[in-house]
């Protein structure tokens, strides 16, 4: 009886003691989770890029005195150039200005409705674009619009029966508007690539043709608007994103 009590001493003494042990140790620590970081494509400051694409300028050739057509047509071909701008975001508002400058071979031919077997054609060789532009971003993706002047230089000329040529004195580098619509997506830290359409206003003015001889003809009136659709890659210079909680 003894040893029974004893035994029961000893393990309501051990009991009492865990619990003791389990009291004294400290409350698990609460650890409040890290806050959500979403990353936010910023698309200002300045950039520089490459683009190229195809062409379409149209020619309508005529003798204003008496309304005489010599051909109409459009000129096809390929361009290639570059582009340096500078972009600020407010918001998911881009506003931007650019300067843009191509190499072009827009050329193009036609009979000549006077003259049998002679020929009408032009080529569109350089153009300069000077524009401003109002975008929309979600996050990496950006469409815009663009408008402003533009700047082309062309060589109208005149092949007559025989291959005598009557050419537009030098080239004609003439002034007009610009107007365009745009897609870009950045797909890595600073490059984005992109997609472009744009119309240059130049329509018909009035040119005077001189043959190798030094003979000058006027009151002709020649060219016409132009089509662009160019593919574009640029780097912008500066961090590609910002950190939003």
């Amino acid at each position: 009886m003894k040893t029974f009590l004893s035994s029961a001493a000893l393990g309501m003494l051990l009991l009492g003691t865990a619990s003791a042990s389990a009291a004294d140790l400290a409350a698990r620590p609460y650890t409040k989770a890290p806050p959500m970081v979403a990353q936010i494509y910023d698309w200002s400051g300045f950039y520089i890029g490459v683009n190229g694409g195809w062409g379409q300028s149209h020619d309508n050739r005529s003798f204003d005195p008496t309304a005489t057509p010599f051909g109409s047509y459009d000129a096809n071909g390929g361009t290639v150039g570059g582009q340096i701008g500078y972009r600020w975001q407010s918001s998911q508002w881009v506003f931007g200005l650019e300067a843009q400058g191509n190499w072009a071979d827009i050329s193009g031919s036609t009979a000549n409705l006077i003259l049998p077997g002679g020929a009408v054609r032009s080529k569109l060789d350089a153009f300069g674009l000077f524009t401003g532009q109002v975008g929309m971003a979600w996050n990496n993706a950006l469409f815009y619009v663009k408008g402003g002047a533009a700047i082309t230089d062309r060589n109208y000329q005149f092949l007559a029966p025989g291959g005598a040529l009557a050419s537009q004195t030098g080239y004609g580098t003439r002034l007009g508007g610009t107007v365009g619509v745009g897609f870009e997506y950045g797909f890595a830290p600073n490059w984005s690539f992109g997609i472009e359409y744009d119309h240059i206003f130049e329509n018909k003015h009035t040119a005077t043709f001189t043959t190798p001889a030094g003979a000058s003809f006027t009151g002709f009136s020649t060219g016409g608007d132009t089509d662009l659709v160019l593919g574009r890659l640029n780097y912008k210079f500066g961090g590609p994103v910002l950190a939003r909680y």
